[in-house]
């Protein structure tokens, strides 16, 4: 099963946008991101390489089958966690997938995602590293808040990175679809980061952009007495609207 460099150009382009120093998502060997290719394997960055220079060179093709299996596990070293994400490659002369492939694995089997976007960005990390987080993960400031990042964001508490790490976001993952009874955009991390989950590296970036532009707002809006949120009617409101869900689709949602 081979991988045409071709194959990895939207992954690339989204990587450089992700990592652009004008946008303050990500610096150095910060985040990561990943495609799916088939129902066999997907792309994902690899450990330690930059996202704004992202390379095909810097990217991992893995089978899904060598890592979901491992969420089925409980006791398992660091040593072997390594060793299956070493394992996990089609091509055994790729560079390591990063630790964070394991999530990205898992989230690329919920319907219609196609593509995961992780970063660090600024104006979302001081609302994550703050106690106001669950404000900005479960209410909504403004329409286009809604229109690209859904009604709320899954909350997860902050947790090693790895395989523990990767079962908490499923699990609040999983929480949050019963709860809402729809599929999240945004996903938070506590005192961590951000990741976008959509159908195309497209979704994807523009849901990272309206998630850092909501965090500024709402920051903003904090040195002022608020933020003043819109109402759970409000929100529902933007969310059933049919002229809103044209313009998700016009903006590849």
């Amino acid at each position: 099963m081979s991988t045409e460099a071709k194959d990895l150009n939207p992954l690339l382009e989204l990587s450089h946008q992700m990592g652009s120093p004008t946008l303050r998502m990500a610096i150095l060997g910060e985040g990561n991101s990943s495609m799916k290719l088939n129902d066999e394997t997907f792309a994902v960055k690899a450990s330690g390489t930059n996202l704004e220079k992202l390379q095909t060179s810097d990217v991992a093709v893995c089978r899904f089958d060598k890592l979901l299996p491992l969420f089925k596990e409980n006791d398992l070293t660091d040593a072997a966690i390594d060793k299956a994400l070493f394992d996990s490659r089609v091509d055994s002369n790729a560079k390591k997938p990063s630790i964070e492939a394991l999530f990205h694995a898992w989230l690329l089997t919920l319907p219609g995602v196609n593509c995961v976007g992780h970063v660090h960005a600024i104006a979302v990390n001081q609302i994550l590293c703050s106690p106001r987080a669950k404000e900005f993960a479960t209410q909504r400031l403004f329409p286009d808040e809604v229109v690209l990042c859904g009604t709320e964001s899954v909350l997860v508490p902050y947790v090693d990175p790895g395989l523990s790490l990767a079962k908490a976001i499923r699990d609040e993952t999983l929480l949050y679809i019963r709860r809402t009874g729809r599929e999240p955009k945004v996903i938070l991390l506590k005192n961590h980061g951000i990741i976008a989950v959509g159908s195309s590296p497209k979704a994807v970036m523009g849901t990272l952009l309206m998630a850092e532009k909501s965090a500024q707002i709402f920051v903003g809006a904090a040195t002022l007495g608020g933020p003043d949120f819109m109402s759970a009617g409000q929100v529902e409101r933007i969310a059933g609207r049919p002229d809103e869900h044209y313009r998700q689709k016009m903006l590849g949602q």
